[in-house]
């Protein structure tokens, strides 16, 4: 059997396997036996509504599942009269969750890259950045997922990103360590060859 024949057999396999997708009934069903399994009582008075809440909390922090990063992309502009330095966004909020404990990760993002003939909307860098965060994540993946999709479309001459996150599955679990963020960078084209462009970036970095 050919490697291509193996692959499909290997994707088909596991496309039979995945389960369907949860109805909104059985998810609230599944919180409220969270609620039980803490010890509380799920048709009490202040929490009866509490499971329909969840779900519908769920259903925000996790929409990154249902956009497309790279279509957020797709639309550019041309007429930019020969603009080719820098373009940085500073400092965009997000808020993720902790692919292993499910436990916020809060923090803010700075990316950068250089046009070669044509740029995005500002407001898609950041709702590239949401598009990643609003999904289970370790701050390491997202980085370059971020990185590597504005790379992929725009074809710019170099991408820089730096995340800087608080993790509570340290600070309010585990080690109990606060007032600690993680810091990630991913670096491609003129900014990883470049140590001036690589600078000038960081130099923007709060």
């Amino acid at each position: 059997m050919s490697n291509i024949a193996k692959s499909s057999k290997t994707l088909i396999t596991k496309a039979a396997t995945v389960p369907p997708k949860p109805t909104r009934a059985e998810v609230e069903t599944a919180f409220r036996t969270i609620i039980r399994w803490t010890g509380d009582d799920p048709t009490r008075d202040g929490l009866v509504e509490t499971p329909a809440r969840v779900t519908k909390a769920f259903e925000e922090w996790f929409v990154g599942y249902e956009t497309d990063p790279e279509a957020l992309l797709a639309k550019t502009f041309e007429e930019i009269e020969g603009y080719d330095e820098m373009i940085v966004l500073r400092g965009i909020p997000f808020e993720s969750h902790c692919e292993h404990h499910m436990a916020p990760i809060i923090g803010r993002a700075w990316v950068g890259y250089i046009p070669t003939g044509r740029v995005v909307g500002i407001s898609k860098l950041a709702r590239v950045v949401d598009a990643y965060a609003k999904r289970l994540q370790i701050q390491e993946k997202m980085t370059s997922q971020i990185a590597n999709t504005i790379d992929k479309i725009l074809q710019p001459q170099g991408v820089a990103v730096i995340i800087k996150a608080t993790h509570h599955c340290m600070s309010t679990r585990g080690v109990h360590k606060h007032d600690t963020d993680l810091v990630t960078s991913r670096m491609l084209g003129a900014f990883r060859k470049n140590a001036m462009t690589r600078q000038e970036f960081m130099s923007l970095v709060d």
